[in-house]
């Protein structure tokens, strides 16, 4: 039987959460920079951190695996590239991959759309297959499939990695129709004040119409100052569309505990 004792999400700021569930623990999007330290994004851009992380990469517990959307460095930052240890598997792009392959990260695994990589800890796993997104960068989104030891899903897990609606996204729901959590990016990011590369309010109101997650954790909002929709603006629309309900805002260093998918009677 899974053991679901501390079963829940650390949100940590940015898009770095801490997920332990059945033994397991991962890291999402490592994000370790401090206020007014600068978080470099491609194209010789980058931004100040406006907010402190709730841990230190050193205050970490033992890593089953990391989840990494893609290396923009409010995701992968140089005091996690210098901190984490080098042998934790890490899933993320092919691209971004054979970047931390040569950072020597050399556990790092990268899944081309709708493939897969299982984690284990004695009878538990999680399977990891990435999802389309769409962003500036190659990026993913995550689908965690955690499992006991008669492999049932105990819970389903989405992450939407940065990512603005795009129609490639409609083929989640059909192949993932149960979504228990969802963790959405949003801050409608713009790079030169112009590009936006990550849902704003409105669009992250659809994609969770879109996806029909039980619940719904909202982070990657308020750290930068290439976000430029706040928090206020997601939650504004999500009670226009009649999910307000399912929305639950963690502030940094706040955890939300993880439900449990009831077992069938025998």
């Amino acid at each position: 039987m899974p053991d679901h004792h501390g079963a829940s999400v650390l949100f940590v700021g940015t898009a770095t959460t801490l997920i332990r569930y059945n033994g397991l623990t991962l890291l999402t999007d490592p994000n370790f920079l401090h206020r007014g330290q600068r978080a470099y994004l491609g194209y010789g851009l980058s931004s100040r951190r406006l907010t402190e992380p709730a841990l230190d990469v050193g205050e970490l517990p033992p890593l089953d695996g990391v989840v990494l959307s893609h290396t923009h460095g409010d995701h992968w930052d140089r005091v996690a590239r210098a901190g984490l240890d080098r042998n934790v598997p890490i899933v993320t792009t092919p691209h971004a991959a054979r970047r931390l392959r040569r950072q020597g990260f050399g556990r790092a695994v990268g899944l081309t759309t709708w493939h897969d990589h299982e984690l284990h800890r004695g009878d538990s796993s999680v399977r990891i297959t990435a999802l389309p997104a769409k962003h500036a960068a190659p990026v993913m989104g995550s689908m965690l499939e955690f499992s006991g030891a008669d492999e049932r899903v105990d819970l389903r897990l989405l992450i939407s990695g940065d990512t603005v609606m795009d129609r490639s996204l409609s083929a989640i729901p059909r192949r993932f129709p149960e979504v228990d959590v969802a963790i959405v990016h949003l801050g409608g990011t713009k790079l030169l004040g112009l590009l936006k590369v990550s849902m704003d309010g409105e669009q992250g109101a659809r994609w969770t119409r879109l996806i029909d997650p039980k619940i719904v954790l909202p982070v990657h909002h308020d750290d930068y100052p290439v976000f430029t929709s706040p928090l206020e603006d997601f939650l504004r629309h999500a009670e226009r569309a009649g999910l307000a309900d399912r929305v639950h805002v963690l502030t940094p260093g706040e955890t939300h505990t993880l439900p449990v998918r009831p077992r069938p009677h025998v």
